[in-house]
């Protein structure tokens, strides 16, 4: 029998965010993601540096670190969490293993419970781990000023997608 690593890791996993209003659609992505799945336990956390997101407007850039999400100030955001379901994924045979995750995200100095569907796939060996969820600015006191309030969406659209090439 095969045995499989305990914990595996990437240091270039993805997280996205996706804000859909009425004037205007806005986008950033972030491919500095390190995550760590441990696969005997289902102990899973993300880690990113808030100011590694791009966007395709500069100054979207510029206002997401200095007003939004005070990156100088809260540079990181972190989840931890449990795959709930861990008995479902079987890191030995190839598919795409529906799971759920809890655990708590940290964003800008504010810690909340998160509970969201995800996918683990197993494909040749290579993991890879997919979900996502919806946050509300206002539950990370994360501010929009009056003058853009309405070119920002309160509820936002978090996709993660993870590739785990190494084993700790």
């Amino acid at each position: 029998m095969t045995s499989i690593a305990q914990k595996i890791y990437t240091k270039n996993g993805s997280i996205s965010f996706f804000s859909s209003s009425t004037l205007e659609d806005i986008t950033a992505k972030n491919n500095e993601v390190m995550s760590v799945i441990n696969q005997q336990t289902g102990e899973i956390q993300f880690s990113v540096l808030v100011k590694s997101f791009r966007f395709k407007k500069r100054l979207m850039e510029e206002h997401f670190n200095e007003n939004y999400l005070e990156s100088d100030q809260f540079p990181k955001a972190v989840f931890k969490g449990k795959i709930t379901d861990m008995s479902k994924v079987n890191f030995l045979v190839n598919g795409n293993y529906p799971v759920l995750v809890t655990g708590e995200l940290t964003l800008h100095g504010i810690t909340n419970k998160v509970t969201t569907s995800g996918n683990i796939g197993v494909k040749a060996g290579l993991i890879t781990a997919e979900s996502e969820f919806k946050i509300s600015l206002a539950d990370y006191r994360i501010s929009i000023p009056a003058v853009v309030k309405n070119n920002i969406a309160k509820t936002i659209l978090i996709t993660v997608s993870c590739l785990y090439n190494q084993i700790l």
